[in-house]
């Protein structure tokens, strides 16, 4: 086999030439290979002027085609077929597409490319084809190239080996920090915000003077990024962070402020969105949130922006609607604020590096060390040729008969050329300026011309050398080109940078802590409302509709505060449940609400039956909460115990299988309890009669029932209130208030004392309530959704044993549900 496998070698096989390769490292190493031609020739920029290749082919076939900023421009296809012709071998449209990019004033902050036509927009429409856009360079793209001819960078073949293409710009524009970048590479991205240019320039000239200067003295004069955009970045911590180690978050925002149109609703409008945020795709974001009910209060939407540079989002918003919650969900639900991660990556000697922001100033300060220098060198070896030629000129006129006569006894050029190379010991170079120098040089003005010339190309060639010799000199035209540079095309900061942290607003710090009035239906339907949807009304009027409940469905629970308040719902079971007052559904006087059990976690046939607002102090305080069942138990717990109660509810009492939770208030210590039955008895006992239990306790008795008698309220008469007043109202809208030292303290547990004269004319009576001082006001409801709000000092005060006097006048077949005291 192995004689056979020799003489195959030896003959022409078709495995001839083949070379055995380990799959593993040929993968390895020509993975590698792509990975670096991807990072180095495409995605990733140079440090020394910012741009990627086919960026840096576009601006230099630009030059080439004379495509300056005060001439005329030329179609694109042509400007991109050169591109693609001589310079970049990919597709004209990758190449159309980069160039598209360095014209949008929108995605760069100086731009490189004057656009003639439709080079798309903010809203993500694509350009026009090549064949219909023309472009020419802008005045800051010719600062890339200045001085390209000179020496001042190195060249290379292009890929087809007919022309010399530059490796790099002689860049004069800190091209990277100014226009940013973003790049995806093999294994590697670059993602560089864009900076504005007088703060570039002036750290520039600070590192000049300071080469030890610190992240925190750059800082000094670079803000933060400055988008072309605008809008705010914010967190000075944060962008000291990305500047120090070339990685990291800054958040930013689009400018969006409130307002009131003609007709005093609320708007929010939108004047700027975050850097690279499509403008219509926002929009889209906001109505589907609004399409999908995820956010709620806006009405209106509409885009009046005339230009990627004159944005106007208008968010028309609902009556009754937080402007500032809604904002702050937009902020968190849409592009209106995003992070702009920097990672700041870039070729260094054809290397990719993360670079802090110092070291993107010093490579480029390098970077113009060494254009300055080759660019001296260039113009002093030009002066030293032209000294060279103009001493051979000088002498020539200083012996121009004999000259004269040398080239007339030549025969020829070339022999007129030796014999004055051997007389004068001239170069090749000074004798053939001297047999082209005109005639008219002979004059003596000319002479004096050329002497004059020799004088300054002398002075030239000492400033040049004085230059090349002195470091320091050098530095100092790098300073007065940066500073030239930021006077001719500076402009102002048009993103505001926000040192502190941008921190998570809460709910709370975005609502206003007004006063609302919860209003919760038997069939349990709840809702909040201003507490100016119920306007007053004289005693005995009709009343006002409330909101549409369902048919027998009535108002019970109607109270008034804070919309932070912490509310306690207690329910006929005796558990409680605690959510925000501001998670309410906000609605109107006549709007049903949602029902409750979109918020609690009630089980079935659970009904609540008390609200509370928890007080904010009620960890510090001595304060407990009295509940009272309809069997007449009460039961005494500190309030503490419901500071913080979990989602599902908690257990607040133990009832007897046939008792039900009907009544829970606040108490101190000091103060008396009032517990009132529907057949008008009442009793009024010490809260030092019922000892504190525990959460799972059962009570104690609070007053003594007499057959078919049930309690319907209870309230408490808080010590020290001389002006206390205990109001009744009866089925029938018959009611009074009574003065509270009328109804002696007396033991728990005993069957008390009368309250009300009930008569057919009135009824049972259907609600007790504690009036604690003057000025409040009454609110009472009808099943039938009738509402009646009046002041107290419109209620009678008379004894305990009387009727009262008619509250509010009922529609036939309706009777009083519930009262409420504002």
């Amino acid at each position: 086999m192995k004689e056979q496998g020799e003489e195959n070698e030896n003959q022409d096989s078709p495995h001839k030439g083949i070379i055995g390769q380990n799959i593993v490292s040929e993968m390895k190493e020509s993975y590698l290979d792509y990975a670096m031609s991807v990072i180095v020739s495409r995605a990733l920029p140079d440090v020394r002027d910012g741009l990627k290749p086919v960026h840096r082919r576009i601006v230099y076939t630009m030059h080439e085609l004379g495509l300056s900023p005060g001439g005329k421009t030329r179609k694109s296809a042509k400007i991109t077929g050169d591109v693609t012709g001589n310079y970049h071998p990919h597709g004209d449209v990758a190449v159309y597409d980069a160039m598209v990019n360095l014209a949008q004033p929108f995605g760069m902050r100086y731009p490189l490319v004057i656009g003639q036509g439709n080079f798309g927009s903010i809203d993500g429409d694509a350009a026009a084809a090549s064949r219909y856009t023309e472009a020419k360079m802008s005045k800051i793209a010719q600062e890339l190239v200045r001085d390209i001819g000179k020496n001042t960078v190195d060249w290379r073949e292009n890929y087809e080996g007919t022309r010399k293409e530059p490796t790099l710009m002689p860049s004069a524009v800190p091209n990277l920090l100014l226009n940013g970048t973003l790049g995806i590479a093999v294994g590697m991205a670059t993602n560089i915000p864009p900076h504005n240019l007088r703060e570039i320039s002036d750290a520039i000239l600070y590192l000049t003077e300071n080469p030890d200067a610190t992240v925190d003295d750059l800082l000094q004069f670079v803000q933060g990024p400055d988008y072309p955009t605008g809008g705010v970045a914010f967190n000075a911590k944060d962008i000291k962070q990305a500047y120090a180690t070339g990685r990291g978050g800054v958040v930013a925002r689009g400018l969006a402020e409130i307002s009131e149109d003609k007709k005093g609703n609320f708007q929010i409008i939108i004047s700027s969105v975050p850097f690279r945020v499509n403008r219509a795709n926002l929009l889209i974001k906001i109505a589907d949130l609004v399409r999908d009910k995820k956010l709620e209060g806006i009405r209106g939407l509409r885009d009046e922006s005339t230009d990627w540079n004159d944005t106007r989002i208008v968010v028309e918003l609902k009556g009754g609607a937080h402007p500032q919650k809604v904002l702050n969900y937009l902020y968190k639900h849409t592009q209106l604020e995003e992070t702009f991660h920097f990672n700041m990556v870039a070729l260094v000697d054809g290397v990719p590096q993360t670079l802090a922001l110092k070291t993107i100033l010093q490579e480029f300060i390098e970077h113009r060390r060494v254009v300055i220098v080759r660019r001296t060198q260039y113009d002093l070896d030009r002066a030293l040729e032209r000294e060279h030629i103009l001493l051979g000129l000088k002498k020539a006129l200083d012996h121009i008969d004999e000259i004269i006569r040398i080239i007339r006894k030549s025969n020829d050029r070339d022999e007129a050329k030796v014999n004055l190379i051997k007389k004068f010991k001239f170069s090749e170079i000074q004798t053939e300026a001297i047999l082209a120098m005109q005639l008219q040089r002979l004059a003596g003005l000319e002479r004096k011309k050329v002497e004059d010339e020799l004088l300054g190309i002398q002075k030239t060639i000492i400033k040049l050398r004085a230059l090349l010799a002195s470091p320091k000199k050098i530095m100092g035209v790098i300073q007065s080109e940066t500073k030239e540079i930021a006077e001719k095309y500076g402009d102002e900061r048009r993103t505001k940078i926000i040192k502190g942290e941008l921190k998570n607003i809460s709910v709370e710090d975005l609502i206003p802590d007004v006063e609302n009035v919860l209003v919760l239906t038997s069939g349990g339907y709840i809702k909040r409302a201003s507490p100016d949807e119920f306007r007053r009304q004289k005693r005995g009027g009709v009343g006002v509709v409330d909101l549409n409940t369902k048919e027998e469905d009535f108002v019970q629970t109607f109270i008034t505060t804070k919309l932070h308040s912490d509310l306690l719902f207690f329910t006929d079971a005796g558990k409680v449940y605690q959510m925000k007052m501001y998670d309410l559904p906000e609605g109107k006087r006549a709007t049903k609400g949602k029902s409750v059990m979109n918020f609690l976690s009630l089980e079935q046939g659970e009904h609540v039956t008390s609200v509370l607002a928890m007080q904010k102090d009620v960890r510090t305080n001595d304060c407990s909460l009295m509940m009272v069942t309809k069997e007449g138990v009460v039961k005494k717990v500190k309030a503490e115990s419901f500071y913080d109660v979990r989602r599902n509810g908690i257990i607040a009492v133990k009832l007897g299988p046939t008792d039900r939770l009907i009544s829970t208030d606040f108490v101190e210590k000091g103060d008396s309890v009032m517990v009132a039955t529907t057949k008008g008895q009442s009793i009024r006992f010490d809260e030092t009669d019922v000892r504190e239990m525990g959460r799972a306790a059962g009570g104690v008795r609070g007053i003594k029932l007499s057959k078919d008698d049930y309690v319907i309220g209870s309230g408490v008469v808080k010590k020290k209130n001389e002006n206390a007043t205990v109001f009744v109202i009866s089925e029938k809208g018959y009611g009074k208030q009574t003065s509270a030292e009328e109804y002696k303290v007396q033991n728990r547990g005993g069957s008390g004392i009368k309250t009300a004269k009930l008569t057919t004319k009135t009824g049972s009576l259907v609600s007790a309530k504690i009036l604690s001082s003057e000025g409040e006001e009454i609110v009472a409801i009808s099943k039938k959704s009738q509402v009646i709000r009046l002041g107290t000092d419109e209620i009678p005060n008379l004894g305990r044993q009387t009727q009262g006097v008619r509250i509010m006048k009922l529609r036939e077949g309706d009777s009083i549900a519930s009262v409420v005291t504002l």
